[in-house]
This record gives C-alpha cells, sequence and structure tokens, in this order.
C-alpha cells in the first residue's frame, strides 16, 4: 500500500500536517529518528511529574484560529509565564517592565521616571547605527541593563561575544512600562494539562509512526512509500551537505531530582551571570501547577539548561542567523523547489526559529497549499 504523504519527523510541524490530513481522509506514514514522538516538545512523565525533556515550553498565541486548533487535542491550563533572572544574588522580573527597572534603579518609580532613565543611558548611542548586537542592545535598553540581564545570558546562549554578535538578533527588546510580569502579550497562553506528548499523540491518531528509524538511513526505500514527502529534518542533510553545513546552537541538560517541594518558586530562573554554565534552571512541577498531587510531593525535578556548540550528529536548536548562514540557506531552498515531491518544512527544514504557533500556522499553511494545488 502507497500512502499519500510520508511525513519525517514527528514533531509538531508533523503533527499538525498529519491531523489535517486524517481529517481529510488522506492516509500519512510518519517516520521519527529518535524513540519517541511530540520533538522538542517532548514531555515524560517521571514519578507524576511532566518533564520538558528538551527545555521549557510554554504554549502563546495570539491567533485564535490556532488555539481553537489545539484545544481541539488538549485542555490547557492557565500558565502564565513570569520567570525571573538571577545574578549577584538578587532577582528581576522579566520581561523588563516596572519591577525590573525599580529594581535595577531604586528612584525610578512612575513609567515617566523609567523611560526617562533608559533614554538617558541609550544616549550613548545617539547618531550611531549599531554595528553589533551590544550596541544595538544598548540603544534600545541602555546599559545597565544590558549588563545584567543581557550581555552574559546571551554570549553563554550564542557562545560569543556580544560584539560579535549580528545587531538584528535583537531587532528589539520588550518593555513594558507597567507592573506586570506576564512574559507574553499574546491572548491566549497555556500548557496542555497532562503534558505536550499526549496532546501530540491526539493530533496524531490512528495515523502509523515508526520511531527510530531514520530517513537519511534509507532514504530511496522510505520515499517510496508515498507520493509526497514532508520533511523536517534539516535541510543541508537532506542534500548531503552539499554546499556546506548550516550552523546552529545546540542545548544540553541536566535534572536532579531534589528533596523538596518547591526548590525555587518558579518554572524558569534564567541565569544571566557569565560565571554561571548555564543559562536557565527549569522546575517542572511548576507548568502544572492545578496538578496537586504532582505538585505537593516532597521531591521536585529541576533542570539546568546549557547551551553548547553545535557538531554534526547533536541536536540542533537554533539557527545561527547571520550573512554567511542566510547565504548558504539560499542555496538549499533553491534546490528544495526543483523537488517535485518534497515539502521542507518546520525549523530545521526552513533554516528559522519557531514558536509553537509559528509552527502549527505554518503547517496548516502548507497543507492548503497542498489541497488546493
Amino acid at each position: 500500500m502507497k500512502y499519500d504523504y510520508l511525513l519525517v519527523g514527528a514533531g509538531l510541524f508533523n503533527a499538525t500536517f498529519a491531523a489535517l490530513a486524517r481529517k481529510a481522509g488522506l492516509r500519512c506514514l510518519v517516520i521519527e529518528k529518535r524513540d519517541h514522538i511530540a520533538g522538542n516538545i517532548h514531555t515524560e512523565n517521571v514519578e507524576g511529574i511532566n518533564i520538558h525533556k528538551y527545555g521549557a515550553h510554554i504554549f502563546h498565541t495570539d491567533d485564535e484560529n490556532c488555539w481553537n486548533f489545539v484545544n481541539q487535542f488538549a485542555t490547557f491550563n492557565r500558565y502564565t509565564n513570569s520567570p525571573v533572572a538571577l545574578i549577584d544574588g538578587k532577582l528581576f522580573n522579566l520581561p523588563f517592565n516596572m519591577n525590573t527597572f525599580h529594581a535595577i534603579w531604586p528612584d525610578v518609580i512612575t513609567p515617566l521616571q523609567a523611560q526617562q532613565r533608559i533614554a538617558e543611558q541609550a544616549a550613548e548611542m545617539a547618531g550611531k547605527t549599531p554595528s553589533n548586537l551590544e550596541e544595538q542592545a544598548i540603544s534600545l535598553v541602555g546599559r545597565d541593563i544590558y549588563e545584567l540581564l543581557i550581555k552574559g545570558y546571551t554570549e553563554k546562549q550564542w557562545g560569543r561575544p556580544c560584539s560579535a554578535l549580528a545587531p538584528d538578533i535583537i531587532k528589539r527588546l520588550p518593555l513594558r512600562f507597567t507592573y506586570d510580569n506576564n512574559y507574553f502579550n499574546d491572548r491566549f497562553q497555556g500548557i496542555p494539562m497532562g503534558g505536550y506528548t499526549a496532546m501530540v499523540e491526539k493530533m496524531f491518531g490512528d495515523t502509523d509512526i515508526r520511531l527510530s528509524c531514520d530517513f537519511l538511513a534509507d532514504k530511496e526505500n522510505l520515499s517510496n512509500l508515498a507520493e509526497k514527502i514532508v520533511y523536517t529534518g534539516t535541510i543541508d542533510s537532506y542534500f548531503n551537505y552539499c554546499f556546506g553545513e548550516l550552523e546552529y546552537r545546540s542545548l544540553r541538560f541536566k535534572t536532579e531530582k531534589l528533596d523538596g517541594q518547591n526548590i525555587q518558586g518558579v518554572a524558569v530562573v534564567n541565569h544571566t551571570s557569565a560565571d554561571t554554565p548555564y543559562t536557565r534552571t527549569i522546575e517542572h512541577k511548576h507548568f502544572e501547577a492545578e496538578n496537586t498531587t504532582a505538585f505537593n510531593t516532597p521531591y521536585s525535578f529541576v533542570t539546568e539548561e546549557y547551551p553548547a556548540d553545535w557538531q554534526r550528529g547533536d541536536e540542533p536548536y537554533y539557527p545561527v542567523n547571520n550573512p554567511r548562514n542566510s547565504e548558504l540557506y539560499r542555496k538549499y531552498a533553491d534546490l528544495a523547489a526543483q523537488e517535485t515531491n518534497v515539502i521542507f518544512g518546520g525549523r530545521l527544514g526552513m533554516y528559522r526559529y519557531f514558536d509553537m504557533d509559528d509552527t502549527i500556522i505554518a503547517a496548516i499553511q502548507c497543507f492548503q497549499q497542498q489541497v488546493n494545488k
């Protein structure tokens, strides 16, 4: 039997595509290199607590159609993302808001005072066009916020000095002149109760899935199983790196079970000091605090998140957007356009960072383009 679509990768893009295809009466086969579904939003229940295996993921969107779509497959809680930043024993609220400004400058109490202080500090860049991330950040928020909350974190994240990073990595920084610690401006926000993996399982439904199956290791035979392919792996690996490797940043995680019902009081703490090797600590039970049985356990799981240089064979997380990679991706995109039966999707296939809602919206658009052909 031949399938209508071979979906390479069992992450959110292909889960969305599969849900739409199933509803339209189309048959899909999913193959996934890992031994689990849900890609980087995979959650694993460990001793009653859902662990975000590949870092913190909070669903948020301002697109009502996207929100309605995901709510077909999960009930979302009312989790509000309100991380804090820790440096030199002091905590600061994120995103940058009046609580942050007052903690940095105790004499700043009103929005006008905060705006004036930021403008005073940003004035050192007056008349200059920022040539790197450091100058871009200072032009937006001034030197105090940059030094405390941006510099160390960003240099750890990208593995290079801010002065060597492109300014457009920080095109804008959210500044909120209200005492509001909600990280996102989007109307809809939450975590699927029971974890993301359970949600993705429902999205796939009865779609055929093969785990621990490497598409590129048996590309010719697997490609013959379907009329068309939706490929969500790295685009350069599909073409055997014929133009060279695209660059990524990777991550590694260290998760520990700790004694104590509530370790850090919040799901995510950003560690902005350059002296701390990890960028974030994540206490997973805070994502689903409504699950009181899990939340009240006398233990908790905390993950340290470490940025890492990417090498072939590592999991790629973030594309490195610089002129070299942009030009290289364009070459691969031109090759991809010549593939008549292959669709390249997702953050790896399109070499673009996607939030979860962006991924879903892109997959919906991709499916609609297919059925409208």
